[in-house]
């Protein structure tokens, strides 16, 4: 059996906490100004039971929560509203850490929904304490809590690749501190990283837009302007995360052009060299020069073909410093 939290709110004031789940809908029977919210973590089959029996929550709803893996959401059902996000953060080693979260939505329950304890509750709680005052707008206002927290990790997330590709674009162009093909792995994973990240902020995009209709019965007048700064908010997270997926494919693209450079220094270098190896070969040969040398020729001839060997030697290699290829 899953783990459960459990409060109940009465004009925005906590009244009850930790009470059995099983209490919520009796609860909510008895005094018509409260509103409950129910958070299970790791939920199995006999949670789910509790959630359409109980709550009266819908099959396709509770399927979606078995199967898992569901892309960002909300799905409309004519009791409830279900709502599928993730929580993503970026882990020890600077990869995207993704955490899906579900939430049940009804017009005084929200019922939340985690997998594992990655998603740390505690974060929601302190958003819903410190926005107190707006507790009398009701599971409006524990859902933007809720959504505020996420969105909050996704910004937090694009913020984070953001630095993470500013280092990368040093290394570039100072590889005393990271090789190309560290770069270039630095590069292909951010990339993993904001494709993925897309892939989990621009459904909520729909999602909040969808929170503010009217049709929906969801979101009051009063709470409209907090919901409209999250939708802000998730604009923004999309369209840093394009702008970040461009740089990246400019920077793989920038990486290779430095590999190639570097090559082709390296290549100049190398026939510079060749060059300079290439004198005294040309200098011992015409003169026929071997291992008995001097003892097979005059002073002079070994002097004048000594001279020929450094000197040209020299001169190639100024030349070719002169101009950068070696």
């Amino acid at each position: 059996m899953g783990s459960f939290l459990t409060r109940l709110y009465r004009d925005g004031n906590l009244v009850d906490e930790d009470f059995p789940p099983e209490e919520v809908g009796d609860r909510l029977d008895r005094d018509d100004r409260a509103i409950a919210w129910l958070d299970i973590c790791r939920p199995e089959e006999r949670d789910l039971r509790l959630l359409a029996e109980k709550l009266g929550m819908h099959e396709l709803a509770l399927e979606d929560v078995i199967q898992q893996d569901q892309r960002a959401k909300l799905d409309r059902y004519d009791t409830h509203l279900f709502l599928n996000t993730y929580m993503v953060r970026l882990d020890a080693a600077g990869g995207l850490d993704d955490v899906e979260v579900s939430a049940f939505i009804k017009p005084r329950v929200l019922v939340t929904v985690r997998y594992d304890e990655r998603f740390n509750i505690q974060e929601v709680l302190a958003r819903w304490e410190e926005g107190a005052e707006l507790g009398q707008h009701g599971v409006a206002f524990l859902l933007y809590g809720l959504l505020d927290t996420l969105i909050d990790g996704h910004f937090s997330a694009v913020q984070q690749l953001d630095a993470s590709l500013e280092q990368v674009q040093d290394a570039m162009f100072n590889g005393r501190r990271m090789n190309r093909n560290e770069v270039q792995k630095r590069i292909f994973l951010a990339r993993r990283d904001l494709v993925r990240l897309r892939q989990v902020t621009l459904p909520m995009r729909e999602v909040v837009n969808a929170l503010m209709r009217p049709t929906m019965h969801t979101v009051d007048t009063e709470m409209i302007p907090y919901y409209q700064d999250l939708y802000d908010h998730v604009l923004r997270v999309i369209e840093w995360t394009d702008s970040l997926r461009d740089l990246d494919t400019t920077m793989l693209e920038t990486n290779l052009m430095l590999q190639n450079n570097q090559l082709n220094l390296i290549v100049k270098q190398v026939t510079g060299w060749a060059a300079i190896i290439a004198v005294p070969t040309a200098v011992t040969g015409f003169f026929g020069q071997n291992l008995a040398f001097p003892w097979r020729h005059t002073q002079g001839e070994f002097i004048v073909s000594l001279v020929l060997t450094f000197g040209l030697a020299i001169i190639l290699y100024l030349v070719f410093r002169r101009k950068g290829w070696i």
